[in-house]
């Protein structure tokens, strides 16, 4: 079935591999990147603009010769590296110049150890916060984009693209505006107004289309394999396995901070589940190059109710997800179709975790609760995310006594709606008097 479900995108993908060979024949220097690899049977093919395998239309992925690093001399070029995600440079794919070139230069936010929402949820074996919010556009998607706009550069394109739940149409954006390259971003007609204007005023274009992220996913694939998507990096179609490589330098951030240790849980939103698998790549990828002691750990997929196909599947023991109509309020999860869902759905089993969902009340109840314990204002993902994480704590499935790391990966300043019943306490005349009446005193 999955099989099946990718054919079309991967003729598509090959397709667009041999238009823009053969229009800019780019000269590729992506760092330690070796190949492209199909995570379903291990077809190997160059790096080039490609995303699904032509042999069995599973998903491409970026192969790396790691076996010139020296772990010492690795761990201490990583640690005087630039305060960014271009630290790990020598891990990644792109040039070894890429810290001198327009990038907007995101990662190594805070990981907060958060001792009053560990209180609050009975953590004892210490519970951190991966907070994203603090990149620049305010979204862990300006990973995935720094690293999918070295991948345009190398292969000739002129225009970047993407579709989008909000998030990465900003990151989008403003990275292209740094870069100097044209942007032309497509989002659901229907999003949050704070995303909205966060898109457009780095001055490229933003087009809604009629209809749900799926929707505008699948009309993005159709403009790919047409004319008129000729010269266009697709951050999340044609440049995928570039971009996905971004959400992997939070596994090794979250590392290097806890000391070069791995955290023994991960709770991690789940949109199209990109993430989470990039996530568990980069924690296997610091276990082979020695930089963390190999060990096991737990990662759990946190969905909202309202659109919950991985989680649905997880409770139900099933391998294939089925797609689903979104109705939440967490628009920045609501992929009703996600590509890595089965692949998150493997590893939540792998590694013990589990995929859990709350309800849109939970989610709010969660904003507000990290906001009132550790002074961060997430968006409604992170309320997912911190909700789950109380409530697999209150099933039994989290154990409390273990360190957890939980990821906030946007600001709340972009969902405002959703806590938009939140206001003054008391609105008082100005003297001592109306002070006390209001209980204030």
């Amino acid at each position: 079935m999955r099989k099946m479900r990718r054919k079309g995108l991967a003729s598509m993908a090959v397709q667009t591999a041999e238009s823009t060979t053969n229009s800019t024949k780019p000269a590729v220097d992506l760092g330690p990147a070796a190949a492209l690899s199909c995570r379903e049977c291990g077809h190997r093919v160059p790096l080039g603009p490609v995303f699904a395998c032509e042999e069995c239309f599973g998903p491409l992925e970026i192969a790396y010769d790691f076996s010139a690093h020296d772990t010492e001399e690795l761990r201490k070029r990583i640690e005087a590296g630039p305060a960014n995600i271009w630290r790990y440079a020598p891990l990644l794919p792109v040039p070894a110049d890429v810290a001198t070139k327009p990038n907007i230069n995101p990662g190594w936010t805070k990981l907060v150890k958060a001792d009053n929402l560990a209180r609050e949820l009975g953590v004892t074996g210490g519970l951190y916060v991966k907070d994203d919010s603090g990149n620049p556009t305010h979204s862990f998607k300006d990973r995935v984009v720094a690293q999918a706009i070295e991948a345009a550069r190398a292969f000739g394109f002129t225009t970047l693209s993407c579709s989008s739940t909000g998030n990465l149409a900003g990151a989008v954006g403003a990275a292209a505006a740094r870069a100097g390259f044209r942007s032309c971003v497509f989002i659901p007609h229907d999003l949050e107004q704070g995303k909205v204007v966060m898109a457009a005023v780095y001055g490229g274009e933003l087009v809604g289309i009629e209809g749900n992220y799926d929707d505008v996913n699948r009309f993005c694939s159709e403009l790919i394999g047409d004319p008129a998507g000729e010269g266009w990096g697709f951050v999340n179609v044609n440049l995928r396995p570039y971009y996905a490589e971004g959400s992997k330098t939070l596994a090794y951030e979250i590392c290097e901070q806890l000391g070069w240790k791995l955290p023994d849980q991960i709770v991690v939103p789940i949109a199209s589940g990109s993430q989470l698998t990039k996530i568990d790549k980069g924690l296997k990828e610091l276990i082979e190059l020695g930089l963390v002691e190999d060990r096991p750990y737990k990662i759990f997929g946190a969905q909202a109710e309202g659109c919950s196909p991985v989680s649905t599947a997880y409770k139900a023991g099933h391998d294939v997800v089925r797609p689903q109509k979104p109705n939440t309020i967490a628009k920045s999860l609501a992929i009703g179709n996600p590509a890595d869902g089965p692949y998150v759905l493997d590893i939540a089993r792998r590694t013990g975790g589990a995929v859990e969902d709350v309800t849109d009340e939970q989610v709010v109840d969660a904003i507000k609760l990290l906001a009132r314990t550790e002074g961060i204002f997430a968006e409604t993902a992170g309320g997912v995310t911190v909700g789950v994480t109380r409530k697999l704590i209150e099933n039994g499935v989290l154990d409390p006594s273990l360190t957890t790391v939980v990821l906030n990966t946007g600001d709340g300043l972009k969902t405002l709606d959703a806590v938009a019943g939140t206001g003054l306490t008391a609105t008082i005349r100005p003297n001592l008097d109306s002070f006390r009446e209001a209980g204030l005193a």
